[in-house]
């Protein structure tokens, strides 16, 4: 009996996770009918309805939240025990599902993509490039990649890309025609190129600082859009100032495509980090993806 309730939990773990019985199925190397059936029966012990299933989707239920948040440590102390007993003389292998935004996809990801695979041949990576703020356990998420000040408090966070600042850059035939801002507040009499929060609904305020207190500029221009390399590609043909990632617009100020300004206001560094519900949940997979990542941005900063 405590066998079967093991598995019950197991299984109405994993759907809650993957929001389809089917993707759990696969998950846990089991048939569809067995994971049914194994909800069903620990829903019977339980006496509540743990799932609201539909012909579409499968959602919790008020006491299916409640019961995972409940489980959850324990789910997640035996999935990295099996984990760590089956990584013993062989690679990990599995899938890692993942939530990027474009820029960090771009700028992180991408490029570490086809090592990453290379390392790990038989670990799958499943990746939404998404600009919305989503949950990555709501969304069946492993983990997600964002800036370190984007992050929940209650998840681990880990830095893989080295500290960078948001700079604000423009052709130089611009200003040449309008001149330079000399403050932020001047930005108000220029064509900027906005960046659209999808989350939000509304354009990105630009950030600054001046004197220690960091404070916003809503800036007006052309269009507005979340695609950042569309943006450097838009200033470098003069349609107007725009708010980028250092490392993006790097090799264009350093060949005179474009021009940086308000350098003395810029706010602080950020930094993208991978982050995930819990370190003692981490599945071997995921903690291969880390660790690469990680080793990653310690030859980036050793090289730099």
């Amino acid at each position: 009996m405590q066998r079967d309730l093991m598995d019950g939990v197991v299984a109405f773990a994993a759907v809650a996770r993957r929001r389809s019985f089917t993707a759990a199925a696969a998950d846990l190397q089991v048939t569809p009918a067995a994971v049914s059936h194994a909800v069903k029966q620990l829903e019977a012990r339980i006496g509540v309805a743990l799932f609201a299933r539909t012909t579409r989707e499968v959602g919790l239920t008020e006491a299916g939240r409640r019961f995972l948040d409940g489980a959850r440590p324990a789910v997640e102390a035996m999935e990295a025990a099996t984990a760590a007993a089956r990584s013993l003389g062989e690679g990990p292998a599995g899938r890692v599902r993942l939530t990027v935004s474009r820029l960090a996809f771009g700028m992180v990801l991408a490029p570490a993509m086809a090592d990453f695979s290379r390392a790990f041949p038989d670990v799958r990576l499943e990746v939404a490039v998404d600009d919305t703020s989503v949950s990555i356990i709501d969304q069946g998420f492993d983990v997600g990649l964002r800036l370190g000040e984007m992050i929940a408090p209650d998840m681990v966070a880990v830095r893989v890309s080295p500290a960078f600042q948001f700079c604000v850059v423009a052709a130089p035939a611009l200003l040449e025609r309008l001149g330079r801002p000399a403050h932020p507040r001047d930005l108000k009499g220029f064509p900027c190129l906005n960046v659209f929060q999808l989350t939000r609904r509304h354009d990105y305020r630009w950030e600054f600082a001046e004197g220690g207190r960091e404070f916003e500029v809503a800036v007006e221009g052309p269009f507005s859009l979340n695609d950042f390399g569309f943006l450097v590609e838009k200033a470098i043909e003069g349609l107007g100032l725009a708010y980028e990632p250092e490392p993006l617009v790097a090799e264009h100020v350093a060949a005179g495509r474009l021009e940086r300004v308000l350098d003395p206001y810029l706010a602080g560094p950020t930094a993208w980090h991978l982050y995930y519900p819990s370190r003692l949940g981490a599945s071997a997979p995921l903690r291969a993806f880390v660790e690469f990542m990680r080793g990653r941005l310690r030859l980036a900063e050793r090289g730099s």
